[in-house]
């Protein structure tokens, strides 16, 4: 009979935890940016790199404030609403949004050469977002992993050996000796075995089982954003040439609650219990991701024909060089006739390093008389050399933190994960001298490659720590944008729109049998953007 109790037990209490990293799909979150900052540079959808005199290239071609004459200040704030997104978690898909705040001061240090400075807050990433699926299993639930990965006994064919702790819980050790919890040992295993893996004959003897699924509802709320601080120096020379550096941190803020719910099967195949109920269990988990990170940026503009405004320029980002915190509060609950535990409860917190991959880009620009700017730029990036690192428990000489790099999670980053391209393409025309109106395209490739897998049998610190298994294979994304923009005195005032669209391919589970339907469902995720910029020069 199942004992009406809760445990609130803590992983790292049960033994003793290797130092900690995420998984590849919870950091992928990181690599993300969105096209914000001025409603001018959404407007002609970002693609002003090689044209510059624009604040927001500030995080992409430094070499772009080198292009300002005269001192300027901008604020931008708009509204972001999710299409088609139902309400969840107390959240729904439209928000209010503060987007970017800035200051260039420019020197002039000849006829024709100025050395400007320049900063800019911008939100490089919003996670607003609600993500909802639902289908069909077959063969197949969370429970039969965890069983599944029990029935391997040893870590090194990506399970791990079941037994008791002293407290009497379940632990997943590397193999049948080893007093060390195994890192295949996820959180969600630890919730699975103590409250529905395991049952008790007449004698109390543990006895481990499974129950398939039938069906599964999916909802998750996430909010927060990645803000960008950024502080530039750049320079004009002789109208010709220009160059910019610049110095980003970038501030982690992250939260997401989800829900996933599986009908369970009996022993007969019914999704009807022994006792003429359906049976459900849901696992509700909340996670937090907070810290910080630094990278440089370095570019330039080149205007080879003195008599041309034609203009192209080369940049390159470093890594971004973050070290996080995170943390999850994860409940199980069991509204089944199976198993020994109404409930089961599983908390972590830890820190972690992440170092996201290098960004190279050239662009192009030109004006035509005073009338029309056309503005093109490429950028690319290997997303899949992107590398969590674990904190070592062994500081250097000075008693600093070192980490290393995750391995298992490398060579998952490398599968899953492929080189991203980004294009984006903009035009500005004016009818007048102080009125103007944009149009541009931003296209950016998939970051995840089609048979990318979520991996819950590698020996791997992102895997112990893991409190979910769902991820999604996003595909393209497709931005088009429109804006407009007015001057009067030294004040200009711009307003953009931004419809951005990508599709995905979510699975709830990796499949690990080859007779199973883990019931992957297809996702849309559908934003409109309002932004609004009020900018002064001086």
């Amino acid at each position: 009979m199942k004992m009406k109790r809760i445990y609130i037990a803590v992983l790292a209490l049960a033994v003793v935890l290797p130092a900690a990293a995420q998984d590849t799909y919870e950091s992928g979150r990181l690599l993300m940016n969105d096209l914000n900052g001025t409603a001018r540079y959404v407007g002609m959808g970002g693609a002003m790199e090689a044209l510059g005199a624009e604040i927001s290239t500030i995080s992409t071609n430094p070499a772009g404030i080198g292009l300002f004459r005269h001192s300027t200040v901008s604020v931008s704030a708009g509204l972001v609403s999710q299409q088609d997104s139902k309400e969840f978690g107390g959240k729904n898909g439209t928000k209010m949004s503060f987007d970017q705040l800035g200051l260039v001061y420019s020197s002039r240090v000849s006829r024709s050469s100025f050395v400007n400075v320049g900063f800019n807050f911008h939100k490089s990433h919003n996670f607003n977002q609600i993500l909802s699926a639902a289908n069909s299993l077959r063969n197949a639930s969370l429970n039969m992993l965890s069983y599944h990965k029990a029935d391997l006994e040893d870590v090194r064919r990506g399970g791990y050996y079941w037994d008791f702790n002293d407290r009497g819980h379940v632990i997943g050790y590397e193999n049948e000796t080893s007093p060390y919890r195994a890192q295949t040992f996820s959180q969600t295993d630890y919730l699975n075995m103590n409250a529905l893996n395991l049952e008790y004959d007449a004698e109390n003897n543990a006895q481990m089982f499974y129950n398939a699924a039938d069906y599964y509802m999916f909802d998750r709320s996430q909010r927060g954003w990645i803000s960008d601080f950024d502080f530039n120096v750049s320079g004009n020379q002789g109208d010709r040439f220009y160059w910019g550096v610049t110095v980003g941190i970038h501030d982690v803020n992250y939260k997401g609650y989800s829900i996933y719910t599986e009908r369970l099967l009996n022993s007969e195949g019914s999704d009807v219990g022994y006792d003429g109920n359906e049976d459900y269990v849901d696992y509700i988990d909340t996670r937090r991701i907070e810290g910080t990170g630094i990278d440089v940026k370095a570019g330039i503009i080149v205007r080879p024909i003195a008599e041309s405004p034609f203009r192209f320029g080369l940049y390159v980002s470093t890594p971004t060089w973050y070290e996080l915190t995170t943390d999850n509060d994860t409940d199980f609950n069991n509204d089944s006739e199976y198993g020994c535990e109404d409930s089961w409860y599983s908390g972590e917190s830890y820190k972690f390093r992440y170092y996201t991959p290098w960004k190279f880009g050239a662009s192009l620009g030109h004006t035509l008389g005073t009338n029309v700017a056309l503005g093109l730029t490429y950028e690319v990036s290997n997303y899949s050399s992107a590398v969590n690192r674990i904190i070592s428990d062994d500081p250097d000489y000075y008693d600093r933190e070192r980490s290393y790099v995750d391995g298992p999670m490398k060579d998952n980053a490398e599968n899953a994960l492929k080189t991203v391209h980004l294009l984006k393409a903009g035009v500005e025309f004016k009818p007048d001298t102080d009125l103007a109106l944009r149009a541009g395209y931003n296209y950016q490739s998939a970051a995840y490659n089609k048979n990318g897998v979520r991996d819950m049998k590698l020996d791997s610190p992102g895997v112990s720590y893991a409190s979910t298994t769902d991820y999604v294979n996003w595909k393209d994304t497709h931005r088009i944008t429109f804006g407009m923009g007015y001057k009067l005195s030294g004040w200009n005032f711009d307003i953009a729109y931004q419809y951005q669209l990508t599709s995905g391919d979510f699975y709830p589970m990796q499949k690990f049998e080859a007779d199973q339907n883990v019931g992957s469902t297809n996702v849309d995720f559908k934003r409109h953007q309002v932004l609004l910029t009020v900018g002064y020069t001086f």
